[in-house]
This record gives C-alpha cells, sequence and structure tokens, in this order.
C-alpha cells in the first residue's frame, strides 16, 4: 500500500487548503482513509477519517464545521477542505489507510500545514 500526501503550505489564519492522498495498492472502494496530525512536540492527533465503502465521515471536534472529507472513487483519491484555519491546525498532515478508521495500518509520509496569524 502507498500512500502520496499533497497540498500543504503555508497559509494565513482564516485561509484555506486542500490536501490530497493518493492512495495504490489496495482496493479503494473497499477501504478506509483517514487524516491525522502531528504539531512539534505533541502527539499525533485523529482529523477526520472516510469509510469508502459507504461514505460516512468522522471528524474530530476540533475540525468539526470547518475541515471536510471526501473521496474520489475514479482517482482513489481523498480530499481534507479545511477552511478557516487557525494557527492551531499548523501541523505535519499525514494520510492513514486500512479496513476501517480505527485501523488506519498504512500512513503516508506526510504534508505540511503552517497557519500563521
Amino acid at each position: 500500500v502507498q500512500l502520496v500526501e499533497s497540498g500543504g503550505g503555508w497559509v494565513q489564519v482564516g485561509g484555506s487548503l486542500r490536501l490530497s492522498c493518493v492512495a495504490s495498492g489496495l482496493t479503494f472502494a473497499d477501504s478506509a482513509i483517514g487524516w491525522f496530525r502531528q504539531a512539534p512536540g505533541k502527539e499525533h492527533k485523529e482529523v477526520s477519517c472516510i469509510n469508502n465503502r459507504d461514505g460516512s465521515a468522522l471528524y474530530a471536534d476540533a475540525v468539526k464545521g470547518r475541515f471536510s472529507i471526501f473521496s474520489d472513487n475514479s482517482k482513489n483519491t481523498v480530499y481534507l477542505q479545511m477552511n478557516s484555519l487557525e494557527v492551531n491546525d499548523t501541523a505535519v498532515y499525514y494520510c492513514g489507510a486500512g479496513q476501517t478508521c480505527r485501523t488506519l495500518l498504512h500512513v503516508g509520509r506526510g504534508t505540511q500545514v503552517t497557519v500563521s496569524s
């Protein structure tokens, strides 16, 4: 399984970014793909996850109403649309894949998101 993230960068508070995760080596429609993040000196935290079998999605409380996750099965790609970004959203964002949102056993290399005031 290979996961490649992209779309990170620098943005000011209130701005938006869209992260992409391209997955290969798995049955995309029969998988769950999620995003988690790790800020400097802190543990990684779950951000969002989508079950590609039924399109159901989960969000961490910290991002509800600001982030949205969606899949394009034709491109084996999951997107994380991030709006109203805050300084606390600064982190390396990783894409994970597995059979369920609780078992994201495969992880990409991450993409850096920096939000400045």
